[in-house]
C-alpha cells in the first residue's frame, strides 16, 4: 500500500510539471563551431535569445520549441570578426537581425530523441533536425519548477545563403561550409498544463 502511494504522488509530480517553460538566458547557451583553415576549429556563441517549451515529461513525444535568437549578438572573442559575421557576407544583420526554430515534430524515448523543425536563417526557411537530451526537472531555492535540456546538430551554411569564403594555396578554404550548432536549456514553468475533467 505504501508503495502504491509512492508511485501516485511520484505520478503527481510529474503531471505537476506538464506545461509551458520560458527559456531562462542566464543559464543558458547558444553556440556554434566551424573549422577554420582546415585544420582547426573557432567557436562562437550569441549572447541574446529567448523561447518557449511546451513539455509534458509524461508525454515526451509533445515536445514543442519556439525560439529566437539576435543574429546581432554573435560572439567569437574577437570584435573585428564579429563585425564582419554581422555584415552581409554572413548573418546580414541589418536585414535579418534575427534566426528562429519553430519545432514540428518530436520524439524522445529514455530521454533522449530528435526533434524537427524550420530554421530561419538570413531570411531563408529549411528543416533542421536536432539531436536533444532531456536533462530533467529540478526546483531552485525559489520555488521555481526548472527543466533543462541539450540539443545538437549541424547545418550546411551555404544553404541559408551565407557562402562567403576563401580559397588557400595549399589547398582547402578558410572556412568551412558546415557548421555545428549547440544548446544547453534552462527554462522556468510558467503555465501549468491543467487537465480537463470529464
Amino acid at each position: 500500500m505504501k508503495k502504491l502511494s509512492l508511485l501516485a504522488t511520484a505520478m503527481l509530480a510529474v503531471t505537476a510539471n506538464a506545461g509551458q517553460y520560458k527559456v531562462d538566458a542566464s543559464h543558458s547557451g547558444v553556440g556554434f563551431k566551424v573549422k577554420h583553415l582546415v585544420i582547426s576549429t573557432v567557436r562562437g556563441t550569441f549572447n541574446k535569445f529567448d523561447g518557449t517549451i511546451d513539455f509534458d515529461p509524461a508525454k515526451p513525444s509533445a515536445l514543442k520549441v519556439d525560439a529566437t535568437i539576435d543574429t546581432k549578438s554573435v560572439d567569437t572573442k574577437e570584435p573585428k570578426r564579429d563585425d564582419h559575421l554581422r555584415g552581409d557576407d554572413f548573418f546580414a544583420t541589418a536585414k535579418h537581425p534575427t534566426a528562429t526554430f519553430k519545432s514540428k515534430s518530436g520524439e524522445l524515448k529514455n530521454g533522449k530523441g530528435k526533434l524537427t523543425g524550420d530554421l530561419t536563417l538570413r531570411g531563408v526557411t529549411k528543416p533542421v533536425t536536432m539531436d536533444v537530451e532531456f536533462l530533467g526537472t529540478a526546483k531552485d531555492p525559489y520555488g521555481n519548477t526548472k527543466v533543462s535540456f541539450s540539443g545538437t546538430t549541424k547545418i550546411n551554411r551555404k544553404d541559408f545563403g551565407v557562402s562567403w569564403n576563401q580559397n588557400l594555396d595549399a589547398g582547402g578554404v578558410v572556412v568551412s561550409d558546415e557548421v555545428e550548432i549547440t544548446l544547453d536549456i534552462e527554462a522556468n514553468l510558467v503555465e501549468k498544463k491543467v487537465e480537463k475533467k470529464a
